[in-house]
């Protein structure tokens, strides 16, 4: 299983590297392509073009959650389309990133837009991901703010009712300081977006409200708070994971503040300690370390127990 995640991250780097070559050679880009997944009868997980949309068919209408990046609104729509003709009534996104709420603006204007209070105040500030600096366009400037959520909420939302619900859960900062957990109560499934992005060391955007240090925590009171669930839906994984998974996702994080936090005590600076770490063996299909990931961690983490210490 391990070698089947090193895998596929060795070709999706390949697939880039073929991309990037594809436009510097002027020829045309590549076809977006947005693949489905069934989940349950009536919700299916769509993959490429950024991170992982949810689609789900209710009675009324479909409830999209994330909404890929720039130009991918429409290949989406499209895809959606396959398996249902119903209008498209809801958008929630999981938080503020371009991967994720880009094709907002390619959505009718009739579609309810919704997010994290934190998430939606990011959005209109469009600040530089941490460690991905100006990869995103702002589309919400660019188009006249539309697509940007009007409904928001602080801790705990319901949309529908019955098999139709949909519960958003808030359970503090994280990967950014807004992320919404979305709960599909009927079937027992969850789209967590980059909380738990797949199985490896999560990206931290301490621009945006993201925190190190109570990551863990985070997702400690997530997995109390949420309750009958068994699939999960990463922000970008390869295809649905376990309730199971979010628990052990739980530990790894522990692990790594707690492995970081030693490496501070033990005087090593940032550098020293990013070139040393590997995960724990115990941890089986996590993804290898990469190295730039690991050392943004380490300095978020070394930067917010300097300011602990500090007191302020």
């Amino acid at each position: 299983m391990k070698r089947g995640v090193v895998l596929s991250v060795v070709v999706g780097i390949g697939m880039l590297s073929l991309a990037v070559a594809a436009q510097q050679a002027g020829q045309p880009p590549a076809p977006k392509v947005v693949e489905v997944e069934k989940v349950k009868d009536n919700l299916f997980m769509m993959k490429g073009g950024g991170g992982n949309s949810a689609v789900f068919i209710t009675s009324t209408g479909i409830v999209v959650v994330d909404t890929k990046n720039a130009g991918w609104g429409q290949p989406l729509l499209d895809k959606i389309k396959t398996v249902s003709d119903k209008p498209i009534t809801t958008v929630i996104n999981t938080h503020s990133h371009g991967d994720h709420v880009s094709g907002n603006v390619e959505f009718p204007t009739t579609v309810e837009f919704i997010a994290h209070e934190n998430a939606k105040s990011e959005m209109e500030a469009w600040r530089p991901v941490t460690g991905i600096t100006n990869i995103f366009p702002n589309v919400f400037k660019d188009n006249n703010n539309r697509g940007l959520p009007k409904k928001t909420y602080k801790d705990k939302m319901s949309v529908g009712a019955g098999a139709d619900k949909i519960d958003l859960f808030y359970f503090g900062p994280g990967h950014t300081g807004g992320d919404t957990w979305v709960v599909f109560p009927a079937l027992r499934t969850a789209h967590v977006g980059d909380m738990f992005a797949n199985k490896n060391l999560p990206l931290i955007d301490a621009n945006n409200g993201g925190a190190g240090l109570t990551y863990a925590q985070t997702l400690s009171k997530a997995v109390a708070g949420i309750t009958n669930v068994d699939t999960i839906i990463g922000g970008h994984s390869a295809s649905t994971m376990t309730f199971n998974d979010l628990k052990e996702f739980v530990n790894f994080n522990q692990d790594f503040i707690a492995w970081a936090e030693a490496q501070m005590k033990a005087g090593k600076t940032v550098d020293q300690a990013a070139a040393e770490y590997k995960h724990p063996d115990k941890y089986v299909g996590y993804a290898a370390a990469q190295p730039a990931r690991v050392k943004a961690n380490v300095q978020i983490m070394y930067d917010e127990m300097k300011k602990k210490g500090s007191g302020t």
